[in-house]
C-alpha cells in the first residue's frame, strides 16, 4: 500500500512541474539510452556465442560442427520461449504494427528481454537470420512499457513506441538518420514535427551510447570504391530490377515457406524437419550461418573467394563462373534458411538476410556486367545492392539508403543507392502492394497505414461502435403487442430474434407499419412475423472497420444489424455512430 502511494505521489508531481512536451522528451532521452544499451547487449552476447562454437569447434572439420550447432541453438530458444516466455515473439517487427493498430500501442514487458534472449541463442549457434527485428521489438517495448507505466495516453504510447523503434535501430547500426526514416516507412506512423523531434532524440541518443560503448568505426569497412558517373546510370537501373526481383522471390519464398512448416503441427517433426534443412544448407554454404555480415565484409573488400572458405564448391576450382553459381546458389537458398530458422522455433528478423542477399546480389551484376566488356565496381554494386533488396523487401526506400550510407560512411556514392533503392522499389510494388512485414497485417484488414481514412478505420474497434439498445421483438408477438413496444421506444428500427435459439430473423420498420399502427381491429390480426422484413446486409462482429464501411457504400442502408458467426443477435451499427466515432479518433491523433 505504501509503495502504491508513493507511485501515485510521484505520477501527480510529474503531471504538476513537468509539461507533457518536456516529458515526452526527457522519455525519448531514456529510451534512446536503453535501446543502445540492449543493442550492446545483444551484440555482445551473439558474438560471445559464436566464439565459444567456433573455438569448440576449431580443433574439428568446422565443415560437419554446421549440422550440429544451428539445430541446438534454435533448439535452446524454442525451448526457453515455449517453457518460460510461453508467447509467440517471432516476426518482431510486425508484432509492433500489430501493437499500434490492434492494441493501443501496449507491448508486453517480457518483450523488453525475451527477444535478447531469444535471438542470442539462435544467431549465436547460427540460425540464418538477423538481429535487428528482435532488438527493434525490444526498443518498442521499452517505449511503450515506460509510458504505460507514467500513464501516458495512446497517441503518446504511439510516439514512444516509435522513438524505441528508432532508438533501436540508430543503437545498433549506428545509424541516426536510418532510424528516423525506419519509424516513418515501415511502422508507417503519420507523423508532424511535434512527434519527429522525440523520435529523432531518441535515435540521436541510442547512437552517441553506441559510439560511447563501441567507438565511432563504421559497421563496414571497405578502402576502393569508383565515383559515380553519369555514364553508370544504366548499370544501376538493371542492378535496381534485379534487386527488385531478388526481393520479391524473398518476399514470396519466405512466406510460402513459413506456411509450409506451419502446417507441421508437432513441436518435434517441425523442429527436426527444419533443423535439418537448416544444418544441411549451412554445410554445403557456410555463407549462410548466422547474420553473413563476414560475407558482406569480404565482398566489398575485394576478398570475394574468401566466401568459398570451407565450402565443399572448392573441390570443383577456384574459377570466376564456379563463384557465380555458387553465390547464386546462395541467394536461392538463403530464403529457406531463413524461414526454416524461424519455423523452428528460432527467434530472428529480415534486416540482416535482406542486406546480404543484396549484397551477393550487386556483386553478382558487377561480374557480370564485367564479364560482357563493360566496367563496373563490385563493391559500388554490392553497396548498392544491401540498399535496393532492403527497400524492396520492406517497402522502405530512404530506410535502405540512408542505412546504408550511415552503415558504411558512403556518403559519396548517394546517387547510386537512390537509384536502385528507387528503381527496386518501384519494381516490388508492381507484384506486391504490402512488405513482407504488413502483409499477414493487410490481409486480415488489421493493418495501419499512411492513408488518414484507412489509418482511422483501423484504429476503431467494431464493440466500440455496436449498439445494443434497440428493443427486440419475438417473431410471434401480435401487432398490439408491437405498437406498446413501439410507444416507449426512442427508435425506428426493431430487430426481430428467435426467443430460443437467439437469432436474428428480420427488422421492423417504423415506417413500415405506421399506416396500420393505429387501427385497433388489425392488432390481433397481424404478427411481427407477418410484418418483419429482411435487412439490406448484416455484420459480422469480426469484420474490420474498413468493411463494414464498404457493406454501408455498398447497401446504401443506414443502420445495419450485427451478428455472431451462428447468426445469433449481437446489436446494430449505425453510420452516425461511426462517423462520431470517425472524428473523435480523428482528432485524437492529429492534435498537436
Amino acid at each position: 500500500m505504501e509503495n502504491s502511494d508513493r507511485y501515485i505521489r510521484m505520477i501527480q508531481w510529474r503531471e504538476k512541474h513537468i509539461g507533457q512536451r518536456q516529458f515526452i522528451l526527457i522519455l525519448s532521452v531514456i529510451v534512446g539510452f536503453m535501446c543502445s544499451v540492449a543493442a550492446n547487449i545483444l551484440k555482445g552476447i551473439i558474438h560471445f556465442i559464436q566464439n565459444f562454437v567456433t573455438e569448440s569447434a576449431s580443433s574439428f572439420e568446422l565443415n560437419y560442427w554446421y549440422l550440429v550447432f544451428p539445430s541446438v541453438g534454435i533448439l535452446l530458444a524454442s525451448l526457453f520461449v515455449r517453457y518460460i516466455v510461453k508467447d509467440d515473439i517471432s516476426h518482431g517487427v510486425t508484432r509492433i504494427l500489430y501493437a499500434i493498430s490492434q492494441r493501443k500501442s501496449i507491448l508486453k514487458l517480457h518483450n523488453t528481454w525475451s527477444s535478447l534472449v531469444g535471438s542470442s541463442l539462435t544467431i549465436g549457434f547460427g540460425g540464418s537470420v538477423g538481429a535487428e527485428a528482435p532488438i527493434v521489438l525490444t526498443g518498442s517495448a521499452i517505449g511503450s512499457n515506460l509510458g504505460k507505466f507514467f500513464k501516458m495516453d495512446q497517441k503518446t504510447l504511439m510516439l514512444l513506441v516509435g522513438c524505441g523503434a528508432a532508438g533501436a535501430i540508430g543503437g545498433i547500426f549506428k545509424a541516426p538518420i536510418a532510424g528516423l526514416v525506419f519509424t516513418l516507412e515501415v511502422l508507417m506512423l503519420d507523423m508532424t514535427m511535434a512527434s519527429v523531434v522525440p523520435i529523432l532524440l531518441a535515435s540521436v541518443t541510442a547512437t552517441t551510447f553506441t559510439y560511447i560503448f563501441a567507438g565511432s568505426a563504421f559497421m563496414f569497412n571497405f578502402s576502393h570504391y569508383q565515383p559515380f558517373v553519369v555514364e553508370r546510370i544504366p548499370q544501376f537501373i538493371i542492378l535496381g530490377i534485379v534487386c527488385g526481383i531478388v526481393s520479391l522471390y524473398f518476399t514470396r519464398g519466405m512466406m510460402k515457406a513459413e506456411n509450409f512448416f506451419k502446417r507441421i503441427k508437432k513441436p518435434v517433426w517441425k523442429l527436426v524437419a527444419a533443423g535439418s534443412i537448416l544444418s544441411i544448407l549451412i554445410f554445403v554454404f557456410p555463407p549462410l550461418y548466422g547474420e553473413g555480415y563476414n560475407t558482406i565484409e569480404a565482398l566489398i573488400n575485394g576478398d570475394a573467394y574468401q566466401v568459398m572458405d570451407n565450402s565443399v564448391f572448392l573441390n570443383f576450382g577456384g574459377g570466376i563462373w564456379i563463384m557465380v553459381i555458387y553465390l547464386v546458389f546462395i541467394v536461392l537458398f538463403k530464403v529457406l534458411a531463413t524461414a526454416a530458422t524461424n519455423g523452428a522455433g528460432g527467434v530472428g528478423g529480415i534486416f540482416a538476410p535482406s542486406l546480404f542477399l543484396g549484397s551477393i546480389t550487386g556483386f553478382v551484376v558487377a561480374t557480370l556486367i564485367n564479364m560482357t566488356g563493360f566496367d563496373a565496381s563490385p563493391v559500388n554494386f554490392s553497396l548498392a545492392g544491401m540498399s535496393g533488396v532492403m527497400s524492396a523487401v520492406m517497402h522502405a526506400p530512404l530506410t535502405g539508403i540512408f542505412l546504408i550510407a550511415e552503415l558504411t560512411g558512403s556518403y559519396s556514392l548517394f546517387m547510386a543507392l537512390m537509384i536502385v533503392s528507387t528503381v527496386s522499389y518501384l519494381t516490388i510494388i508492381v507484384f506486391e502492394k504490402h512488405s513482407l512485414y504488413a502483409m499477414r497485417l493487410a490481409e486480415k484488414g488489421e493493418l495501419l497505414t499512411h492513408n488518414k481514412d484507412k489509418a482511422v478505420l483501423t484504429l476503431m474497434k467494431m464493440e466500440n461502435v455496436i449498439e445494443t439498445d434497440l428493443q427486440i421483438l419475438s417473431p410471434d408477438m401480435s401487432l398490439g403487442e408491437l405498437v406498446k413496444v413501439i410507444s416507449k421506444s426512442r427508435r425506428n428500427i426493431f430487430p426481430v430474434v428467435d426467443s430460443d435459439s437467439q437469432r436474428l430473423q428480420g427488422i421492423v420498420l417504423l415506417d413500415e407499419v405506421r399506416n396500420i399502427m393505429f387501427r385497433p381491429e388489425l392488432y390481433n390480426r397481424f404478427t411481427v412475423r407477418k410484418l418483419m422484413i429482411s435487412p439490406p446486409a448484416t455484420i459480422q462482429q469480426n469484420l474490420t472497420m474498413e468493411k463494414v464501411m464498404q457493406i454501408f457504400e455498398d447497401t446504401g442502408a443506414w443502420n445495419l444489424p450485427v451478428v455472431d458467426e451462428h447468426q445469433r443477435y449481437v446489436g446494430y451499427v449505425s453510420k452516425s455512430k461511426i462517423f462520431s466515432t470517425y472524428r473523435h479518433v480523428l482528432v485524437h491523433f492529429s492534435d498537436e
